[in-house]
């Protein structure tokens, strides 16, 4: 896809006033159509309407894009097989560097060296996040019950 020449990259900064705006809009229409197959019709350059099929998986990302992009969050996709830096990895986990280095070493998530640099599969940094965050809860939900017995 091609940007017109007085368009930005949206990932480097945040989302103006129109662009929530556009978001949210959009955001809404794709929401009402979710639950099947949905068709979307955009006009090309030509402004002759070209169709895309939505499934429910791409409209579920889309809504989930459009919704930070709504609430004025910058936001930066990552492939899952990308390779990350530490750093890189360190941010997506909002950790310090030598904290992720330290997590490293000890085995807790998977990396490659290339050269003397350490190098993170994103999914492999995205499966140690969403098991750290179930362990989150789990212990959170520990708590809630501690404390609900309390009372």
């Amino acid at each position: 896809m091609t940007m017109p020449a007085y368009a930005e990259e949206l990932g480097g900064r945040l989302p103006s006033a129109d662009e929530k705006a556009a978001a949210n809009q959009l955001r809404r229409i794709i929401a009402t159509h979710a639950a099947g197959d949905a068709k979307l019709r955009v006009l090309d350059d030509g402004k002759s309407p070209a169709e895309v099929t939505l499934t429910p998986a791409l409209s579920n990302l889309l809504m989930e894009l459009l919704r930070h992009i709504g609430r004025g969050d910058a936001v930066t996709l990552v492939p899952v097989s990308q390779m990350l830096t530490t750093q890189q990895a360190a941010d997506i986990l909002n950790v310090s560097r030598p904290f992720l280095i330290g997590l490293l070493d000890k085995g807790e998530i998977e990396f490659s060296t290339v050269g003397r640099h350490r190098r993170i599969k994103a999914n492999d940094l995205f499966a140690y996040k969403r098991a750290r965050d179930t362990k989150r809860s789990d212990a959170l939900a520990a708590l809630a019950e501690i404390d609900a017995e309390l009372f």
